[in-house]
């Protein structure tokens, strides 16, 4: 873009901020404040920097920008009005509003030009590592001497709050030590938060923590353009490292009577206080949603940039295609998000009594060599979960092609990256901890749920049935927690054949994130080893039907209680009643079948008993009664616990017997 007049430049810095108010005080909800602060370096991000293309928002070669600080929505929507994206000054206007394309923090899944679901401080920051970790993956696996295919960088803005929650310390120290050079976060340093000034609780020196993290820092006048436009060049040479760019602002600017202060976080700036602001920056005073038409000359300048960028990289690889069709095919089939042909097979089947986290570790280095972007890790415990790709390497700023990320005690980090990795496309994620520090890394999975995002968790040690380490390494709730986020397909499979099929669903996903929730204790094999045309994908099916006639008692079972259920019907089934055994490893994919497969496989008015080593919270919906645990457990031998604690054929078929009893 040309040099543009300082006059002008600060008339289009302004029209962000005037944009940004009015939708603010439309909606009568939303926080000016950091729109105001932040409008100069976003400015200077989007148009003397971002590399994008408003016509076509999903183009591979984009550079991404993610704004962290997402409670500052309506700066960015302003700017992708400004700069041609599918956004009006009426999606503008209806800030906030129901069925809006401008809602109260950002939406991927909503807004034209929207990475990723911001508002809960840190993921922004943490999910922009996994951007920037599978920019680089890709960039080494796939460019060459002479052919750059992948080749972007990540923006952001990041605030107060963001380096103030732990999730970002976590993604911040890994990103160091992977020495994400091509990621460049800009620090809105305002310091004042909701309460107040950030010197309540806030008095660290982050610069030096950032330092010590391995990140390039620098120091810049946050309303000085042509210093941050340098910050940034200084930023991009800096190629070993990660950069976070340090920019005093005010919070609330051109507010005279709320500037600097809390009170312009969060709250419309009221009638009188918004017409003395826009007189402060030289907007007229009683126009709202005004843009001027020669500022908006030089945002829209992006819209032939975007597209001469975008020819220009399809130009080049369709070079890359002539030269090296084998890689150019598999990267656009990354891209598409399309599994190989041929993936599951020979996949291993399992006949044998085995884990299902063992299993799990089988079927992933099977499929893994055949999944060339398939990247995953886990939170220090590989031999544990199971789940390292053997023989293809560690990820490292030496090694970026390594295809195993050492996440460290990091789950919370880990699951915001895994989303990333997802987000920036081309790459899939996986990544594994014990069940019960799910709840580490929770936020980041139900982002995973909102966003669409196809990343699949593997938590291992679902059960009590991990025995000695005791109840505080016992998952308890963890279950009915994970299932009651929307849009999150939890999978307990109860055998290695299932496991393998659990693995091909998530795989084949491309909305919906996947809970693997797998075993420590060895499993009888018990289900089909087709995985192909395996009946889990079904959520529920009928594993053991009633010997004779139909069903008058119906067991249903997950994971490691499917054994002794069909042990109880053995038993139960010798004193003449009739009982079908259901296998239900994923409860969201039941409930996705039709009303009469589901009255098929639980049929109405028949005694129904759930079986769960875990807590018996929701079963309510499906069964009478429940076999379950709903208190914390105790470290012993698994067969001990199990047996303690009633999870035994015998038991099993005494509750089912009572309930049947009392149904007739």
């Amino acid at each position: 873009m040309s040099k543009v007049p300082k006059t002008l430049e600060t008339l289009c810095i302004n029209t962000i901020r005037g944009l940004s108010i009015d939708g603010v005080q439309a909606a009568n909800s939303g926080h000016p404040g950091l729109p105001l602060g932040a409008a100069a370096m976003a400015y200077t991000i989007w148009t003397k920097h971002l590399k994008h293309d408003p016509s076509d928002p999903k183009w591979f070669n984009r550079d991404r920008f993610i704004l962290s600080a997402g409670h500052g929505s309506m700066l960015l929507y302003s700017l992708l009005h400004l700069t041609g994206y599918d956004l009006t000054i009426e999606d503008l206007r209806n800030f906030r509003q129901w069925s809006s394309k401008t809602p109260g923090h950002p939406e991927n899944t909503i807004t034209p030009g929207v990475e990723m679901a911001t508002g809960p401080l840190g993921q922004g920051i943490s999910t922009a590592v996994g951007i920037a970790l599978a920019e680089r993956f890709l960039a080494a696996k796939y460019n060459k001497k002479d052919l750059s295919v992948v080749d972007h960088y990540t923006y952001g803005i990041c605030s107060d709050g963001d380096l103030m929650e732990g999730v970002s310390n976590e993604a911040c120290s890994l990103a160091g030590h992977l020495g994400l050079g091509k990621l460049i976060f800009l620090y809105d340093d305002n310091k004042i938060t909701i309460d107040g000034g950030t010197d309540r609780a806030f008095t660290e020196d982050v610069e030096a923590r950032l330092v010590a993290q391995g990140w390039h820092t620098q120091r810049v006048d946050g309303n000085d353009v042509d210093a941050i436009d340098a910050a940034i060049e200084v930023a991009k040479a800096e190629t070993a490292k990660p950069s976070l760019i340090f920019c005093r602002t005010t919070i609330g600017y051109g507010s005279p009577n709320k500037a600097g202060t809390s009170k312009v976080h969060g709250a419309p700036l009221g009638e009188e206080e918004l017409k003395l602001t826009k007189k402060n920056l030289g907007l007229p005073e009683n126009e709202s949603f005004y843009v001027n038409s020669e500022a908006e000359k030089v945002f829209r300048s992006a819209v032939k940039a975007g597209a001469d960028n975008n020819k220009a990289w399809n130009d080049l690889f369709a070079e890359y295609q002539k030269a090296y069709p084998e890689e150019a095919a598999e990267l656009t089939l990354a891209i598409s998000g399309e599994m190989p042909a041929g993936l599951w097979s020979g996949c291993p089947t399992f006949p044998e009594k085995i884990a299902s986290r063992s299993a799990s570790g089988k079927v992933l280095n099977a499929i893994a060599a055949k999944l060339p972007t398939l990247l995953g890790g886990t939170a220090d415990l590989a031999e544990s979960n199971m789940t390292d790709m053997h023989g293809l390497g560690l990820q490292s700023k030496d090694e970026p092609t390594g295809r195993n990320i050492a996440y460290g005690i990091r789950e919370h980090a880990m699951g915001a990256i895994m989303n990333g990795i997802n987000i920036h496309g081309g790459c899939r994620s996986f990544g594994g901890t014990f069940m019960v520090f799910s709840d580490y890394c929770r936020p980041a999975v139900r982002l995973a749920a909102l966003m669409h995002q196809p990343t699949v968790f593997v938590f291992t040690h679902d059960s009590i049935g991990l025995g000695e380490d005791g109840p505080t390494h016992q998952p308890i709730e963890h279950l009915v927690s994970m299932r009651a986020i929307p849009n999150l397909n939890v999978m307990r499979p109860a055998d290695g054949n299932e496991t393998a099929a659990c693995w091909k669903i998530a795989l084949d996903s491309k909305g919906t994130p996947s809970v693997l929730a797998l075993s420590r204790q060895a499993l009888a094999s018990l289900t089909s080893d087709d995985i192909e045309k395996h009946p889990a994908g079904k959520g529920a099916y009928i594993l053991s039907d009633a010997d004779s006639g139909a069903p008058r008692l119906v067991i249903i079972a997950t994971g490691s209680e499917v054994e002794p259920a069909l042990v109880a019907k053995k038993l139960l089934e010798q004193e003449g009643i009739a009982t079908r055994v259901v296998n239900m490893p994923s409860t969201f994919l039941f409930e996705s079948q039709s009303k009469g497969y589901q009255s098929h496989v639980l049929p109405r008015n028949v005694p129904t008993v759930s079986v769960e080593a875990g807590s018996t919270l929701g079963w309510a919906k499906y069964a009478g009664a429940s076999v379950g645990i709903d208190h914390f457990g105790a470290s012993a031998p698994a067969g001990t616990l199990m047996k303690e604690f009633g999870f035994t054929a015998e038991n099993i078929a005494k509750v089912a017997r009572r309930l049947f009893q009392e149904h007739e």
